[in-house]
């Protein structure tokens, strides 16, 4: 029988009302575990959503894993071409946090576009199936206390769920426009490093992509700058520009100073140049927090830019 789109309502059953008047749910987010009962959840996600075109879609992702990590099978012990049964024991049985959330990353990005396999006249249903299925997914990792979402075809991690909706999302949106797809990416992949733990990297990938930015606003409004141009002196240009109207100048002023400092400076600083002797060691929340950062400054500049005169 095939599975309705209500199925895929997530319920607020007694136990777990029980669990959280216990208090007994965790109150920090998990990064280096996918529980046994979420994976259930989201074999469950896939059979509602893979409703007519199961063999494909399963086919898809396996064979895409099959590549990427070098080998034949992903599960020896699977039947021959049963890819449900290869991808759903390898996704219960994996032990790697990484491998388990390219598996969420890579099933959760085909069925973003599943609806393209559908005849016309299914597309619809097929886009609103797969909407609710993202809805769920990111549902169950927030229930489950898990620090990721997916996001843009990725898992991106999430460090509080306020500042994700409220500042990361909508950055992501922006970015998702016209003549930001450079700073798009750069941005996801300072998430990605930022999953992995390289913070590093992450604030490096953190003024690449404010740097774009800041040159798209500044191509945007056809304002020169030097090919060399920093992330300071390119957000300084905007300013001199006023894109921030003169008389806000006084109010914008620590705004100001913190665009100019706070990320490009602490990446410059500990992860842009030679680290001498010792090496320098980037805490992961400061990584987070320049992720943030560059997120709400973002948000701003190109916000600033579409509705400036």
């Amino acid at each position: 029988m095939k599975s309705g789109l209500n199925d895929m309502a997530i319920i607020d059953i007694f136990s777990k009302r029980q669990r959280r008047e216990k208090q007994s749910l965790p109150d920090v987010y998990r990064y280096d575990v996918v529980p046994e009962n979420l994976r259930v959840q989201i074999v469950h996600i896939w059979n509602d959503v893979f409703v007519e075109q199961a063999e494909r879609g399963y086919e898809q992702v396996v064979k895409i894993l099959r590549r990427e990590y070098g080998v034949f099978k992903l599960v020896r012990s699977a039947p021959y071409e049963r890819y449900d049964r290869e991808l759903v024991e390898f996704f219960l049985q994996e032990r790697q946090i990484d491998r388990v959330l390219d598996v969420v990353e890579i099933s959760f990005a085909w069925i973003t576009r599943s609806h393209t396999f559908v005849f016309p006249f299914r597309r619809e249903e097929q886009i609103n199936r797969s909407k609710a299925a993202l809805k769920e997914l990111n549902g169950r990792l927030q229930e489950h206390a898990i620090g990721y979402r997916f996001e843009k075809k990725r898992i991106v991690r999430t460090d509080s769920e306020y500042v994700h909706s409220e500042v990361v999302k909508p950055a992501l949106r922006l970015l998702g426009g016209s003549g930001y797809s450079g700073a798009l990416d750069e941005f996801l992949k300072a998430h990605e490093y930022h999953r992995k733990a390289d913070a590093k990297a992450a604030m490096n990938e953190c003024l690449k992509a404010l740097e774009s930015v800041a040159k798209a606003v500044c191509d945007r409004r056809k304002w020169s700058y030097s090919r060399r141009a920093t992330a300071a002196e390119l957000l300084q240009k905007c300013f001199d520009n006023e894109l921030v109207p003169q008389f806000w100048q006084t109010q914008f002023s620590a705004l100001l100073s913190l665009l100019k400092s706070s990320v490009p400076t602490g990446r410059n600083r500990l992860s842009g140049h030679g680290q001498g002797a010792d090496p320098v060691e980037v805490p992961t929340h400061l990584a987070a927090y320049l992720l943030h950062m560059t997120a709400a400054t973002i948000v701003f500049l190109i916000e600033a830019e579409a509705t400036s005169p």
